[in-house]
């Protein structure tokens, strides 16, 4: 069945395009929850008069994205955990601390999914953790862990 994306779906593509997914996947999750529409002919020519609009978004998001970027990389995250002589923390620092850290400190609200982390951070010191903001915008973010 051809669809028109309503929302970004994972595995089919992006809000705007038009995809082809299975007759049951499309029926009983995608058009339910809301996040495509059947590709008729009278939703392809609507598709085509909000083709601006859906354009104008991504670019007003890539443009957050981009002035998000700029904050992360003027600023070091700096978190404190109990740690050991050597330097080896008791817990761990995940994705959900370094965005909350960012919140707390900095102003900066971020999804901790943002966080491209690819294993919690164990060890005291500076550590370099990729932020995936959109689509071809990753910033480089300085993490600073101290010991208590």
């Amino acid at each position: 069945m051809q669809v028109i994306l309503l929302k970004d779906v994972k595995g089919l593509g992006k809000a705007g395009e038009v995809a082809k997914a299975s007759d049951g996947y499309a029926r009983n999750k995608l058009i339910p929850q809301g996040l495509v529409m059947e590709a008729t002919p009278q939703n392809l020519k609507a598709l085509e008069r909000r083709k601006a609009e859906i354009e104008a978004q991504r670019a007003f998001d890539k443009a957050v994205a981009e002035e998000t970027k700029a904050k992360v990389e003027a600023v070091t995250v700096k978190i404190a955990a109990k740690a050991g002589e050597n330097g080896k923390l008791f817990g761990a620092i995940t994705a959900k601390d370094i965005a909350d850290a960012l919140e707390k400190d900095h102003k900066i609200f971020l999804d901790k999914k943002k966080v491209d982390l690819d294993a919690p951070i164990k060890q005291t010191g500076p550590v370099t953790v990729d932020l995936k903001l959109y689509a071809g915008v990753v910033a480089k973010c300085k993490v600073e862990v101290t010991a208590q």
